[in-house]
């Protein structure tokens, strides 16, 4: 167990436990300061987290010729009609004094030499307005930054190693949580951490599908824990694909970052033709969903994918992309003078735990925040670079809104041990977690269709069947059901959802999609069961 876990884990007695240990995560913790809380992670801080990985930015309207306006409109074009136009409003507004709070966390932005914010563009931005560092190293440095600043916050209590696995319900409200230790953790196999606020920043479901740029951790336990109490999720069938992951064979993928296309570099295939000028005006920053559906076809056709970047980058690629640059010089690539074959890789979830403007989720006690949120700021296919914008725009207001419900922090009693027993490896499971993750990149992938949704769900359900013990495979097979239901039922094309047998989009059904695991779970047990209609 790492040493703050050990040192700590007796002690804790926090009524405010956050589950997470990335951008949204750390920055609700910090801004909750000095009131104490507990930060239970997986992974290490600041590890298995796909903050980390994120390479373009964060957006927010800082330029003089911006505004909160204009970055709302590319928002709502982008999301492809089921954006909530106020949701994403209020947090383009507060864009510009999040960053400000950033800075003062000690994120090192990159300024010129007048001292102004550097920004890039990327696609469907009308606008320069990503505020990056050094180039493709935002997430790592932001991340960075936080975690000194948590480190430093005597108030924040962590629980490293731990993955939440259940929530605990009292009177319809929640009471806590239930975790489970990784394999490399020297202490309970099973613990309980009694709270009053409990509040989800634990990522998204990539790591669901077989090519995905998300780490291992991010397999949807927060949405389907919270989905599993009962709370509404929406839009989960909104997975959006990253267009350009480094196609190296390895899992995750790395990305090649749209700063890249930002900065001039275009898509051939391998006869060396520019697909992209026949798919889209915008061309190569057209929205990702069209990009990645284009890059799918041409790999679908044999041709094959490249980012060329020679002319738009060329030698300026070590400094200016250093860690593009060096995992393609570790693939035997030189992207100064070599194309970089690319793929379509599982990359962000829009959909998720529904919350309101404050983030907070149907059940009572219980916030979300990050990918594991639906917050409507979205819709159908996210505007890069407001992932990062949402995750502290959100997190600052549920620190707010928890100090508002729960003005003074409560006693809570110390972690109860249920088992010291260590608990069956997640990916012990690895022929049940393969077979998941390709059928989710076979079936409910890039471009779907109703047979192969059906046969995914019913596929899922015999893993339910016929896998393996442990909590955490279970909370994955509920997650792929949430959002190869969610697939299933919405009948039209919109944003990063493509159904080939409809491949338009149906103006009646420009509305979100917010149901339970109950409703979904009835809906399938009558597709694979051939359950009557009431049961």
């Amino acid at each position: 167990m790492p040493e703050s876990s050990s040192n700590r884990l007796h002690a804790v007695s926090d009524d405010v436990v956050i589950v997470g240990g990335g951008l949204a995560g750390l920055f609700c913790a910090l801004k909750l300061a000095p009131r104490p809380v507990t930060l239970i992670t997986a992974a290490p801080i600041g590890e298995g987290a796909s903050s980390a990985w994120a390479q373009g930015g964060i957006a927010a309207a800082v330029s003089d010729g911006d505004t909160p306006e204009k970055h709302t409109a590319d928002t709502v074009a982008a999301g492809a009609g089921l954006v909530d136009e106020r949701i994403a409003l209020s947090m383009t507004r507060e864009g510009p004094d999040r960053v400000r709070d950033l800075l003062a966390f000690g994120v090192p932005f990159d300024r010129d030499l007048e001292g102004h914010l550097v920004l890039s563009r990327e696609a469907a931005h009308g606008a320069r307005r990503v505020v990056r560092v050094r180039g493709d190293l935002a997430g790592k440095e932001i991340m960075a930054a936080l975690v000194a600043a948590v480190r430093r916050t005597p108030t924040i209590r962590l629980v490293e190693g731990y993955t939440a696995e259940e929530l605990i319900l009292e009177g319809g409200r929640v009471a806590g949580l239930v975790a489970i230790a990784g394999d490399d953790v020297d202490g309970p196999g099973e613990i309980r951490l009694a709270a009053r606020a409990v509040v989800l920043a634990s990522g998204g479901i990539g790591a669901l599908y077989a090519i995905t740029t998300n780490p291992r951790e991010a397999r949807g336990q927060g949405l389907a824990i919270a989905a599993r109490a009962g709370a509404l999720v929406a839009d989960t069938e909104f997975v959006q694909f990253h267009p350009t992951a480094i196609a190296i064979g390895r899992d995750p993928a790395p990305l090649a970052t749209e700063a890249l296309r930002g900065e001039g570099a275009i898509l051939l295939n391998g006869a060396g033709e520019r697909f992209m000028r026949t798919v889209h005006p915008a061309a190569e920053l057209a929205p990702r969903d069209i990009v990645a559906r284009a890059v799918f076809a041409e790999i679908a056709a044999g041709r094959g994918a490249f980012l060329d970047c020679r002319t738009a980058v060329g030698a300026r690629f070590p400094v200016e992309f250093p860690k593009v640059y060096e995992t393609c010089r570790e693939a035997g690539i030189d992207p100064v003078q070599q194309p970089i074959p690319v793929a379509p890789a599982a990359h962000y979830h829009m959909g998720g735990v529904l919350t309101d403007a404050r983030g907070r989720t149907s059940i009572d006690g219980l916030w979300a925040c990050g990918e594991v949120a639906s917050t409507g700021a979205h819709g159908a296919n996210r505007l890069a670079s407001n992932s990062l914008l949402e995750a502290v725009v959100f997190a600052h207001r549920i620190a707010e809104d928890v100090r508002t419900v729960f003005p003074s922090p409560m006693p809570m009693p110390a972690p109860a041990i249920l088992s010291q027993a260590a608990q069956p490896d997640l990916f012990g499971e690895a022929a049940a977690v393969a077979r998941l993750r390709q059928t989710m990149s076979q079936l409910v992938g890039v471009v779907r269709d109703g047979a192969g949704l059906a046969a995914a769900l019913a596929e899922i359900a015999d893993l339910e069947r016929s896998g393996g013990p442990s909590h955490g495979f279970r909370n994955m097979i509920t997650a792929a059901r949430l959002v190869a239901y969610a697939a299933l039922v919405r009948q039209e094309s919109r944003g990063a959802h493509f159904r080939s047998d409809f491949p338009d989009t149906d103006p009646a059904l420009a509305r979100r999609n917010i149901f339970t695991l109950a409703t979904a779970e009835r809906a399938v047990r009558r597709l694979t069961c051939n359950e009557p209609a009431h049961a």
